[in-house]
C-alpha cells in the first residue's frame, strides 16, 4: 500500500516504472499531425502530376494537329501535278470553298518560321514536310512516355494515400 501526493492510500501489486505497450493505442496528437502535413504533402504532389499531365496531353494533342496537317501537307504536295492545270477547292473558311484551277507546280512557297518564307520545288518541300512529319513523330512518341510516366507516379502516389489513410483508420478504430 502506498499514499499518493494527494494523501489517499492505494493497495497496488505492479511496479510503476514499467513501460506501457502503446502498439495498438491511438496515434498521439503530433503523429497525427505529422500524417496530415504528410498527406497534405502527397495530395499537393498529386495536384502537381495532375497539372504535368494536363500539360502533356495538350502538348501531344497539338502536336497530333500538327502531324496530322504535315500528312495532309505531303499528300497535297504529292498529288499535285506539274505539268497540267488541275481544277481543285480552295477554302475560304468556315467550310465554305471556291472552286478554282491550280497551275502546273514546279514551285511551292515553304513557311520556315520566324516570317521566313522561301520557295521550294516540289521535292524539296516534299522533303521538307517529311522531315516535320518524323520530328512529329518522335515528339508525340516522347510525349506518350512521358504521359504514361507520369500516370504511373500518380498511381504511386494515389496507393500510398490510401495506405496511409487505412493505417490511420485501423489506428483510430
Amino acid at each position: 500500500m502506498h499514499t499518493d501526493s494527494s494523501g489517499h492510500s492505494h493497495d497496488h501489486d505492479h511496479d510503476h516504472n514499467h513501460l506501457h505497450d502503446h502498439s495498438h493505442a491511438a496515434p498521439s496528437a503530433d503523429q497525427q499531425r505529422m500524417m496530415e502535413q504528410q498527406l497534405n504533402e502527397m495530395a499537393q504532389q498529386s495536384r502537381m502530376l495532375e497539372a504535368y499531365m494536363n500539360d502533356v496531353t495538350n502538348r501531344q494533342a497539338a502536336i497530333g494537329r500538327m502531324l496530322e496537317e504535315a500528312r495532309i501537307a505531303s499528300a497535297t504536295i504529292q498529288g499535285i501535278n506539274s505539268e497540267v492545270d488541275v481544277e481543285t477547292l480552295m477554302p475560304v473558311g468556315i467550310g465554305v470553298y471556291v472552286k478554282t484551277m491550280v497551275p502546273p507546280v514546279k514551285k511551292v512557297i515553304v513557311n520556315l518560321g520566324s516570317g521566313v518564307a522561301m520557295e521550294k520545288s516540289r521535292e524539296d518541300a516534299l522533303n521538307f514536310v517529311e522531315a516535320r512529319i518524323k520530328e512529329y513523330d518522335v515528339a508525340v512518341r516522347q510525349l506518350e512516355g512521358q504521359r504514361q510516366e507520369i500516370a504511373m507516379r500518380m498511381e504511386q502516389m494515389q496507393g500510398q494515400i490510401n495506405s496511409m489513410l487505412r493505417s490511420s483508420q485501423q489506428q483510430q478504430g
